[in-house]
């Protein structure tokens, strides 16, 4: 328990909501709280982050789940108001370390994507390898 105390007090996720940095929260509900992302992929990256200091997403109950469905949706307008180039979004989580997880704390990556970002966007989020993003569909009888 000591340990888990130690974690959380050090977790970047944590001392934000804790120290309610009021200027970089632009919405929160009662299970996660939204922002920008410090070091966006593109402008109004945001990231959707759990109250409570869980490191993975199987470890929310449905009802988190939930909430965090809605809030996905509601950014995803958000962001289209305040940018109407916006066209499309990738959403994922580094689930894990060897997933690219460098923050032991939930959170959810919603960016935004504008035609002509990349020359060629085909395999979204299968970049995550890269060398398995760029795909050749089979043909289909």
């Amino acid at each position: 328990m000591v340990l888990n105390i130690m974690i959380k007090n050090e977790c970047l996720f944590c001392k934000i909501q804790e120290e309610n940095y009021s200027k970089e929260i632009i919405f929160q509900s009662d299970y996660f709280y939204v922002t920008r992302d410090s070091y966006p992929v593109t402008k109004l990256h945001t990231l959707i982050i759990s109250n409570r200091h869980v490191p993975t997403f199987f470890e929310l109950d449905d009802v988190e789940v939930l909430d965090l469905s809605n809030i996905l949706k509601k950014q995803k307008i958000d962001i289209r108001n305040l940018d109407d180039t916006v066209t499309a979004f990738n959403i994922g989580i580094n689930d894990g370390k060897d997933a690219g997880q460098s923050i032991n704390h939930l959170h959810v990556h919603l960016i935004p994507r504008r035609v002509g970002d990349i020359d060629n966007p085909q395999g979204g989020v299968r970049g995550v390898i890269p060398n398995k993003q760029k795909y050749i569909r089979r043909k289909t009888s």
